[in-house]
């Protein structure tokens, strides 16, 4: 066996891969690219205002606008995965930015809804996998120690997009009009997509030829992936259960401006960076949390999970205070439930890098982006896309208030989904550490030339 195809699984040493330089750089990059990807993502949210006169849309339209991308990069996370595995992390990450940017850009340039969700559509195609492929990336650059803050650190960037998203695109709009938002935001990436091409890759880890069949497409891989939800439920519920909780995540960041601009009555600058401000603080408990869970876990892996229930219901119980207070008979001042919103921020992004970080403990090194991908797809389709529509559709009906107080329920199902996943992360954990220790002590044993070793599985 080739001894450098065990390249990206060296966080069995944990070390770094070729060295902190070239692992901090390839952070520094990936992160700066989260953040191009959510700021294009969610600088339409502050536009919402300008898109509703101009074209007399409705809120469940508005959404739709914000969940298309989600379901884009769902529907588009697992080829380009499988493809980024077997082929190139680097090369792909820079195509997919190239794709996404250009694609913000020509939003600039529609004038009619049909044209708007359409070109939103593309933008999410070309986002679709970057979380996935930039994870692994980064995962197999660091030590293993180090993954679970490393996890946060970088899907926290998104939370930072969201807020730059958010301002600019308010800024912007009132500025120079809502088009030229989208003009404005998109160029970043293109710069940013050049420059990529200096991260040092991890090289290609050599399937076996049963794996090789398994991700040779995406339906051999959606089968593939079937059979490892079955084998490592850890992955199955620990997806659901994330995707709950950003369903709460997502509502929130796509409504909150339209809502203090509505019931609140503020500008829709200035709304936006009021949201903005939450969306920050967002972006600070993902950090945060992302070290309190790693810690939680250093002797028994297992309180992640417990962890990660608890603050799941804690962000339930905070914005649901927040936003039925009034329907309660409990009316808040302007600047209180300001402050309840932004704690509840705070607590809501927790599982954002953890799910991540126990995704991988259950995943095998070769097929790590491959692997996140389902997560991506999870957290895309049923997490980021369902909570802008289920929020604008029940806002249709209801109101946006009411929407907004009934959307942080969805955290009690989050935190049933950890505590369930509690019972098979260890044993999970331990099935791919013994399948590795086999696969070392047979390349020890093969000749120079190379015997490939048992198939790695998903699971």
């Amino acid at each position: 066996m080739d001894m450098h195809s065990l390249d990206a699984t060296r966080d069995r040493a944990d070390d770094y891969l070729f060295g902190p330089r070239p692992a901090w750089f390839a952070f520094a990059m990936t992160v700066a690219l989260m953040m191009v990807d959510y700021i294009d993502r969610q600088v339409i949210v502050s536009l919402f205002p300008h898109l509703k006169e101009a074209w007399s849309l409705s809120d469940k339209q508005l959404g739709s606008l914000v969940s298309v991308v989600s379901v884009t990069v769902a529907l588009g996370a697992l080829p380009i995965a499988l493809f980024a595995d077997r082929a190139s992390r680097v090369g792909s990450i820079v195509a997919m930015a190239t794709t996404w940017s250009l694609a913000t850009i020509g939003c600039m340039f529609t004038r009619n809804f049909g044209q708007l969700f359409a070109a939103r559509a593309l933008v999410g195609l070309g986002e679709a996998g970057y979380g996935a492929v930039g994870s692994a990336l980064i995962a197999s650059h660091f030590p293993a120690r180090m993954r679970g803050a490393l996890m946060a650190g970088f899907f926290a960037a998104g939370a930072v997009g969201s807020v730059l998203g958010v301002v600019l695109g308010g800024l912007i709009a009132a500025r120079w009009g809502w088009q030229a938002a989208f003009g404005v935001v998109g160029v970043p990436g293109l710069v940013l997509a050049l420059l990529y091409s200096k991260v040092r890759d991890y090289r290609t880890v050599a399937l076996t030829p049963r794996l090789d069949r398994a991700t040779r497409s995406t339906g051999s891989a959606a089968r593939a992936v079937v059979q490892a939800l079955g084998r490592a439920p850890t992955m199955l519920w620990v997806s659901i259960g994330g995707s709950a909780q950003l369903i709460v995540v997502s509502a929130m960041w796509s409504w909150l401006p339209s809502y203090l601009n509505r019931v609140r009555g503020l500008a829709p600058d200035r709304a936006a960076l009021a949201a903005a401000l939450v969306v920050l603080c967002g972006a600070l408990g993902a950090v945060l949390w992302g070290f309190v869970v790693d810690r939680a876990g250093r002797g028994r892996p297992r309180a992640k999970l417990h962890a990660l229930a608890v603050l799941c219901v804690a962000s339930m119980a905070t914005l649901g205070f927040a936003f039925a207070a009034p329907h309660l008979g409990m009316p808040l001042s302007a600047g209180t439930e300001f402050a309840v919103i932004c704690a509840g921020a705070l607590l809501m992004t927790c599982t954002v890098g953890p799910v991540v970080a126990v995704v991988i403990d259950v995943i095998h090194p070769g097929i790590r982006a491959t692997g996140a991908s389902v997560l991506a797809l999870f957290q895309n389709l049923f997490g980021l896309a369902a909570g802008p529509f289920i929020a604008g559709v029940l806002s249709d009906a209801w109101s946006l208030p009411v929407a907004l107080a009934v959307m942080p329920l969805f955290g009690l199902l989050a935190a049933g989904a950890f505590l369930v996943a509690v019972r098979s992360y260890e044993p999970d954990m331990r099935r791919v550490n013994d399948r590795l220790r086999e696969e070392a002590a047979g390349a020890s044993d093969a000749p120079p030339q190379g015997v490939q070793g048992p198939a790695p599985s998903l699971s």
